[in-house]
């Protein structure tokens, strides 16, 4: 995401008009708006005093993408009964409507047992408990999964 986009969302989240943050700064509405497109970059002072109106650090509104950090907050402020108690499929299936329908299409067995070996190799290879397993096997799903699109090699969803 580029430091616009960053600006855009940090002020959309705040509630503010292009208009109130440039009069906050004493700056136009046009350079607040070249700023969001990228067209110029505020300068070192300026995107301190976008960073303290935004009650964000200056290192999170130039470098850090909003919606990790609401996720990673989230995530902090979530128990681990109340995750639970989370169905992950239905609730990821609004996203991803394959979820909630693979189970009808796909004989899992073969695929269960693969895993199921998968995550046995890891516990007595590397002397992992089982929900260590699981998180190490999700995250090499993961790198597989990026190494996929960056080499072009999966389709993107519509």
């Amino acid at each position: 995401m580029s430091l616009g986009n960053h600006l855009f969302d940090a002020r959309k989240k705040k509630g503010l008009s292009q208009e109130e943050v440039a009069e906050k700064l004493g700056v136009s509405r046009q350079t607040i708006s070249k700023w969001e497109t990228d067209e110029t970059l505020p300068d070192i002072r300026q995107a301190k005093r976008l960073a303290v109106l935004y009650g964000l650090s200056l290192d999170e509104l130039i470098t850090f993408d909003l919606d990790i950090r609401e996720i990673q907050e989230a995530i902090d402020r979530t128990s681990e009964e109340v995750t639970d108690k989370i169905d992950w499929t239905k609730a990821w299936s609004k996203k991803y409507p394959v979820l909630s329908r693979y189970q009808k299409e796909v004989d899992t067995t073969c695929y269960a047992a693969e895993l199921d070996r998968l995550l046995k190799s890891l516990e007595k290879g590397y002397g992992y408990n089982e929900l260590d397993s699981f998180l190490v096997l999700k995250d090499i799903l993961a790198s597989v999964w990026k190494g996929r699109k960056e080499n072009g090699l999966h389709i993107v969803r519509k």
